[in-house]
């Protein structure tokens, strides 16, 4: 009888993309169950046993009993990102209220060590769900947004604050916003061979826009720039001395 094949929790927004160029064209899909969610989704299956690997956002790490951080890639940039950000119709220091994206962890977290380090302002921090309506806030309130809807909503608010150029602002370090992480320990050869598949997209970003830029809210020639200039994927020291330092930032708020 065949061991089970491993449950994979990618995320479903363009940032991930090459990710999924790669497990598909290398045929890496055949050797596990892949299935997109949103960042805190990925987090919660992770935490909850519902999957065995997850791309996870940094912020939940200290929530799983026993995890492992697998590959030798992330989600991450050095300064703007432009898929997290702080929307609002004043100045940040005119804000009292911000709504938080109910599908992010980490950027949430970003948004109050940036407040409380380097703004140096105390909110009135509120959740939001689903049905929540991003769109049409007061003029002293702003949102935390994440994913590819950046794209379409910075242009409906008169203010964007981009989260990882504030962090790089404040550190000189490059933000890891999500990184693959296992909650068990894993076969070393499984692992290179997933490492691998994602390598396969990360290095071949034409092919990727080619297969996916016609297809979601960022696309074309944005997405070409989205993937090559403003996200990096490269799971370096820079950006694990990035994420120790999050966590231990998070710790203290």
């Amino acid at each position: 009888m065949s061991e089970p094949r491993i449950r994979i929790s990618a995320v479903r927004y363009a940032n991930t993309y090459p990710f999924i160029y790669g497990i598909y064209e290398t045929r890496f899909d055949r050797k596990a169950i892949i299935e997109t969610d949103h960042p805190s989704q990925c987090a919660e299956k992770l935490i909850k046993g519902m999957a065995d690997i997850g791309l996870i956002p940094v912020a939940a790490l200290p929530e799983i009993k026993e995890y492992h951080i697998i590959t030798d890639y992330c989600l991450g940039a050095y300064g703007k990102v432009r898929s997290v950000m702080l929307l609002s119709n004043c100045t940040i220091m005119d804000i009292k209220t911000i709504y938080l994206d109910y599908r992010s962890r980490s950027s949430v977290i970003l948004a109050k060590i940036l407040a409380r380090n380097s703004w140096k302002r105390e909110f009135t921090w509120k959740d939001t769900d689903k049905g929540f309506d991003f769109l049409h806030i007061h003029d002293n309130e702003a949102i935390v947004l994440i994913g590819d809807q950046c794209f379409a909503y910075e242009q409906r608010f008169r203010y964007g604050t981009d989260l990882s150029e504030e962090w790089y602002k404040l550190t000189g370090l490059p933000f890891a916003f999500a990184c693959w992480t296992a909650n068990r320990r894993l076969e070393d050869e499984f692992i290179k061979e997933f490492n691998d598949a994602l390598a396969c997209g990360v290095n071949n970003i034409p092919a990727v826009v080619a297969k996916y830029g016609a297809t979601g809210m960022i696309r074309g020639d944005d997405l070409r720039i989205y993937l090559t200039e403003n996200m990096n994927y490269d799971l370096n020291d820079d950006k694990r001395k990035a994420i120790k330092l999050f966590l231990e930032m998070m710790r203290e708020i």
